[in-house]
């Protein structure tokens, strides 16, 4: 029998984005729907969960994990084709891309980054070569060689010594014992404000939140999900604790009554790895499969968080943490 596809092991900065598109992205584009499915299938969702989730057809799951195998995370993006001949030539890309790379300083401009309107103006008036192009092109062309413009960023690497230890083990228990694993992980705080979203509305005449609100205390979603049957449940806590991981972790030892042996994939915080959380697990043949630091994204839960969060958060103005929850 062929083995299941799935995508490849991301890397930390892969991981990183992929979760920045599914939390923030709009839920209803292309990128965001294909960053979903490459960050489930990483982290061991199978194909099928995979396409219910995003409501596309399986076929779909799989071209999509198959181009992210073999392209990386350019197959995020759809490739349209058609439109007339080529006015800039390959040399004349290349001058633009190098030229965008450049600091404005080092080609004697009296500011430290230039809008697109002035890089155009630029290439137009450019000594070392002349490219006239206008700003719609301009952008298409950075944005297709994945130069968009953005602010600066720190960035973080897993300097977890057992990163690659716990991401086999990880990929082990998620490829041969898919029905007895399961993940968790806490979301939040989740305040009480209201929050923008999208959704059906008269034209002109969009859904209004008021703008008045008072801040209450937050609260923290422990969430649980099950990768053999596909279900994800949880409950809002008014804190991370260790008692609240061990009561989650008790929940989803009760998903499986037969008392098989079951593993669960998690982040290193501490409250999750408690000696009393160590000792329960131990007893009751609980394996805790943790993610490496600065990893989470390893965690098969966190692509659920964004459409979970679309759905019942976003175009929202819930009076409490009861109501929410």
């Amino acid at each position: 029998m062929a083995e299941p596809v799935r995508a490849r092991r991301l890397t930390d900065t892969e991981g990183q984005k992929l979760q920045q598109f599914v939390r923030r992205g709009r839920h209803e584009s292309v990128r965001v729907r294909r960053a979903l499915i490459v960050m489930a299938s990483a982290s061991g969702t199978t194909v099928r969960a995979i396409a219910q989730l995003v409501a596309a057809h399986e076929g779909t799951v799989r071209n999509v994990i198959h181009a992210f195998n073999e392209m990386g995370p350019a197959a995020l993006d759809p490739r349209w084709a058609g439109g007339r001949p080529r006015l800039i030539s390959d040399e004349d890309r290349e001058f633009i891309i190098a030229t965008a790379r450049t600091r404005p300083v080092t080609l004697g401009h009296p500011f430290t980054h230039r809008s697109l309107r002035k890089l155009a103006d630029y290439l137009a008036r450019s000594r070392d070569r002349r490219v006239r192009i206008g700003r719609k092109r301009l952008r298409q062309i950075l944005r297709k060689h994945q130069i968009p413009f953005q602010r600066t960023r720190t960035w973080k690497e897993s300097k977890d010594p057992d990163k690659d230890t716990k991401l086999d083990r990880i990929e082990h228990v998620t490829s041969h014992f898919p029905d007895q694993c399961f993940a968790f992980d806490q979301f939040g705080p989740l305040s009480i404000r209201p929050c923008h979203g999208t959704g059906w509305a008269l034209k002109k005449k969009p859904d209004r939140l008021p703008a008045t609100y008072h801040r209450t205390h937050g609260a923290y979603f422990h969430g649980c999900y099950s990768l053999g049957d596909d279900q994800l449940w949880g409950v809002a806590r008014r804190r991370k604790g260790g008692d609240h991981s061990l009561a989650a972790l008790k929940s989803i030892r009760a998903a499986r009554p037969d008392g098989a042996p079951i593993y669960v994939i998690m982040d290193n915080l501490s409250a999750n790895k408690t000696p009393a959380i160590r000792a329960w697990a131990q007893k009751n043949k609980v394996e805790l499969c943790l993610t490496p630091t600065s990893a989470s994204g390893a965690n098969p839960i966190e692509a659920q968080s964004g459409p979970y969060a679309t759905s019942s958060w976003a175009t929202s103005t819930h009076p409490n943490h009861t109501v929410l929850t």
